[in-house]
């Protein structure tokens, strides 16, 4: 591993325990992965056309049907930046978490397979383990991974975190733009523990990352809309949240 990339993810570090979130920019990201390993998006391509193949979530206690989804479940030692892929699991967050979703284990298709193994989706699970066990280095990390991809047609507002402000329950959020078409909106917001925002910012070109530590702040996504009213719309985002082993 090059002292390059060493030296970035400690500066990301750095900027994360700082003030609980860090944004960087889709260049740079692919500049750091890119000098862990010459191969580290490979298959940048395959991954982002993977997102076009996902189901319908069918637990939207809103009655939506705007939000594709898969899911995956990970595992990784304490300080480090490897881990492993575990069997297919439910998901699961309680109400105090997720008041619109939350309550029920939701089982969620899983990744196909090359691209949750493919490199990728590999670097940024590595990236996210590498800033965040640096940071904690106590215990191990239970990770899932979401694709998500919010679609808008005119028929239904497309609202990326339809329970609202909210943390997730884990301890560091990874958020990844994997692609948007024809949309517009879509704006993040970090909030602090009363919920007061503090700073906004859209996540647009490919690979821009938001990094969060959930047990600090709170966020949400505003809805997204459409360009062009003629055309569907759609935003893709991988969420790979880390959370401690007990």
């Amino acid at each position: 591993m090059s002292s390059r990339y060493d030296s970035g993810i400690e500066e990301i570090r750095t900027a994360l325990s700082g003030k609980s979130y860090e944004l960087i920019p889709g260049d740079r990201v692919k500049e750091l992965l890119l000098e862990r390993s010459e191969n580290a998006l490979a298959d940048l391509g395959a991954f982002r056309e993977s997102w076009s193949r996902m189901p319908l979530d069918g637990y939207m206690a809103d009655g939506g049907r705007y939000r594709r989804r898969r899911h995956a479940t990970l595992s990784a030692p304490r300080a480090g930046d490897d881990y492993r892929v575990e069997d297919h699991q439910p998901h699961y967050q309680t109400l105090d978490y997720n008041n619109l979703n939350g309550g029920i284990a939701r089982h969620y298709k899983p990744f196909e397979a090359e691209i949750l193994r493919g490199n990728t989706m590999d670097s940024l699970v590595r990236l996210g383990a590498g800033v965040f066990g640096g940071l904690a280095p106590y215990s191990g990390w239970h990770i899932e991974a979401h694709q998500f991809r919010i679609e808008v047609n005119g028929q239904e507002v497309g609202r990326p975190t339809p329970e609202g402000v909210h943390r997730d329950g884990v301890t560091f959020v990874l958020m990844a733009m994997i692609g948007r078409n024809n949309a517009i909106g879509g704006e993040s917001t970090i909030f602090n523990l009363e919920k007061s925002p503090v700073e906004k910012f859209t996540l647009a070109e490919t690979l821009d990352i938001a990094l969060v530590n959930d047990e600090r702040v709170f966020h949400g996504v505003s809805p997204v809309e459409q360009l062009d009213p003629e055309t569907p719309a759609s935003r893709d985002v991988l969420v790979i949240t880390y959370r401690h082993k007990p």
